[in-house]
Parts: structure tokens; C-alpha cells; sequence
């Protein structure tokens, strides 16, 4: 008996973010946008937020730790 082998569409995966080459978190395609889930603790403040893409999420996380590295 073979099993068929069943596939989520390439668009709901998640999508890792990294900043300077440290992984903070993953983005998830929701239907308002993409939902930012943290796992890094200097994230956390963000985490659950929704973005409208890709991009905007890793310049948001990118600014909001080089604000705290700055601070």
C-alpha cells in the first residue's frame, strides 16, 4: 500500500528572520498579513505582530535591535 504523499503549499510555510545573521524568529502567512512568531528573547517585544510582507518584518525587527544595541 503506498501512501500518497501530501504537501503544504510553498506559501504557508514559515519564513525565517534573521538579523545580522542571528535567527530572532519566523513569519507565517495569515490572512491579515504575515505574523511574526519570536524565538530569541531580544524579539519577544514583537512577537505575534502582523506585517504586510516579508520585507517590512525584517526591517522592523533589524531597526528595533540596533536601537536596543545602541541603548
Amino acid at each position: 500500500m503506498q501512501h500518497e504523499i501530501i504537501s503544504r503549499p510553498p506559501a504557508s510555510r514559515p519564513i525565517a528572520i534573521e538579523v545580522d545573521g542571528e535567527p530572532l524568529g519566523v513569519v507565517v502567512p495569515s490572512s491579515e498579513g504575515y505574523r511574526f512568531l519570536a524565538v530569541r528573547y531580544a524579539a519577544f517585544p514583537l512577537d505575534g505582530r502582523i506585517f504586510e510582507s516579508v520585507e517590512e518584518a525584517r526591517l522592523t525587527l533589524g531597526a528595533a535591535i540596533h536601537a536596543d544595541d545602541a541603548a
